[in-house]
């Protein structure tokens, strides 16, 4: 069965229908929040679709080498992953329509005042696994 990324972001996507930060919501709509995600991962699970999946911290770095002994931290002027991907799951199924419908569920996922945050998700397939044109 092919395999796909629904990677979830921070900021870099087309804005959600509910489009208010997560650090603006209150802790029970964060709690709401993920247990949906684990309701999700666990139905992925029942399944047999789930591979994997990940909530990131908005915390990182990019670690660069000089040389050896000289590995400095460097950030530059550019977007980094840290401040766009929120998380991922990694998804095992029959094809892209089904990756696709997997995407519009997650997407239902609760944010501010309960409501679904209309999230877009990037799909991504697995190098080698069929695309939306059958590539």
């Amino acid at each position: 069965m092919p395999r796909y990324l629904l990677l979830k972001h921070y900021r870099g996507a087309p804005a959600a229908g509910n489009d208010v930060p997560m650090d603006q919501w209150a802790p029970e709509e964060v709690d709401a929040h993920m247990t949906f995600m684990d309701d999700f991962a666990k139905h992925l699970e029942e399944n047999g679709e789930y591979v994997d999946g990940q909530a990131l911290a908005p915390e990182g770095a990019w670690v660069r080498s000089e040389g050896p002994g000289k590995p400095p931290v460097t950030d530059g002027p550019f977007a980094e992953t840290k401040d766009l991907i929120a998380g991922w799951f990694v998804i095992d199924v029959d094809g892209w329509d089904r990756a696709v419908e997997l995407a519009g569920e997650l997407s239902l996922a609760p944010g501010k005042d309960g409501k679904p945050i209309h999230e877009w998700l990037e799909v991504r397939p697995f190098y080698g696994s069929p695309t939306a044109t059958g590539d």
